[in-house]
């Protein structure tokens, strides 16, 4: 099955941690997001991969090359981002005059249900939600999807489309759909159109994530993190305590008193401790520093992070570079006990998570006993000064 990748957004939902990269290139348990996906559709039978590209390209090109897992890749430049069905126009050109498979490079699938999807084209992967009108609803008549309606205020079933599709050849020919109401060139009219060309079949997904939020990028390495097997190949201290799956690549150093209880993955030039805590599913990126007496508590840091003393970091998210000052503390948990809210494109939005922390852009540092509020966002670069409370996000404006 020939596969295109849809890798081309920009991610705004997900600022400020895709200020500075794609977010199909955001870590997740050691790889890019997409990675997990092109490893899925392979697992599934893809017979080549096409990347559509475009924010931010270089960043995918330079990871894939032209071969990943044995099998090639191609890909295809989306200059402006005017939707999905514009995505895929984008790369058909480099595909074979066959049926042919979509997937979003921001989402992640398990192997197998992509296996059926793949079998079963044409095809659309579906899965079932308490609140289906805040999706795209597949209307099914014996086990046929007939059509697929947006946000419905009456959903005709509480099955969704997931983005996932495979399509017949002459779809190839239909992709020069007319702009929805928000502007965009949607990929679902061309599933409108196969529904009534041929026989559409809803193939159920036992897992999905659609990770366009920076909570379900703790989510999207919470599912990933559980899948990993101890490996300990850094170094690592008589003295550490290291509790169920951990990995700890070869380069990565575990100091005198840590404890880490998996799962956990600590990448190549990571430090950790001395006298640290580590634990719940956490990923240190490469070149990460975890110091004396700090507590990282389900949480990812990227690349050339620090938390060097007297820290506590709970459920949060820290992009690359960032620094924070000795006895820096994140709040993670509301007294009302509701979910915890964040800030996304100017508006406070549930995670749906009880413990949520905080969310940093490359570059932040933070002052001497910093204070953070759950759900507190701080833009690329941002800096607090000592003994700072921060209650509300700091964006760019």
């Amino acid at each position: 099955m020939q596969t295109l990748i849809l890798a081309a957004g920009q991610g705004t939902r997900m600022r400020p941690l895709t200020e500075q990269r794609p977010k199909p290139m955001l870590p997740v348990a050691g790889q890019p997001l997409v990675a997990h996906t092109a490893t899925a559709a392979i697992n599934a039978g893809a017979s080549r991969l096409v990347f559509v590209v475009g924010y931010e390209a270089d960043a995918v090109r330079s990871y894939f090359g032209t071969e990943f897992n044995g099998v090639p890749v191609e890909y295809a430049v989306q200059d402006t981002q005017q939707g999905t069905a514009d995505a895929v126009r984008a790369g058909v050109a480099k595909l074979a005059d066959e049926p042919f498979a979509v997937l979003n490079g921001d989402n992640l699938y398990d192997s197998e249900s992509l296996a059926g999807l793949f079998e079963c084209g044409p095809s659309v992967g579906s899965y079932r939600v308490e609140q289906p009108s805040a999706y795209g609803v597949l209307d099914i008549t014996d086990g046929r999807v007939t059509k697929v309606v947006e946000k419905p205020d009456t959903p005709p079933s509480d099955v969704i489309n997931t983005g996932a599709y495979v399509f017949p050849a002459p779809a190839q020919d239909w992709l020069d759909v007319e702009q929805s109401e928000r502007g965009e060139h949607e990929l679902t009219d061309v599933l409108n159109r196969a529904c009534q060309e041929t026989t559409v079949t809803a193939v159920p997904l036992h897992r999905w994530l659609d990770v366009g939020r920076p909570w379900e990028l703790l989510e999207a390495n919470e599912w990933k993190l559980d899948e990993c097997q101890r490996q300990l190949n850094g170094e690592i201290h008589d003295d550490a305590k290291l509790r169920g799956n951990v990995i700890v690549e070869s380069g990565a150093t575990v100091d005198a008193g840590v404890v880490i209880e998996g799962p956990a993955i600590l990448q190549a030039g990571t430090t950790v401790g001395p006298n640290a805590y580590v634990r719940g599913a956490t990923l240190l990126g490469p070149d990460t520093t975890v110091g004396h007496s700090v507590e990282v508590k389900n949480s990812v840091l990227m690349r050339g992070a620090t938390v060097g003393h007297l820290s506590y970091v709970g459920d949060s998210i820290l992009g690359r570079d960032v620094n924070f000052g000795a006895g820096t503390t994140v709040a993670n948990l509301r007294h009302d006990e509701m979910p915890v809210t964040c800030e996304v494109k100017g508006e406070q939005v549930s995670t749906g998570r009880r413990k949520f922390g905080v969310v940093c852009g490359d570059g932040v540092k933070t002052g001497i006993n910093t204070s953070l509020n759950a759900g507190v966002s701080l833009a690329t670069g941002a800096t607090t000064a000592p003994n700072e409370t921060v209650l509300r996000s700091v964006t760019d404006d």
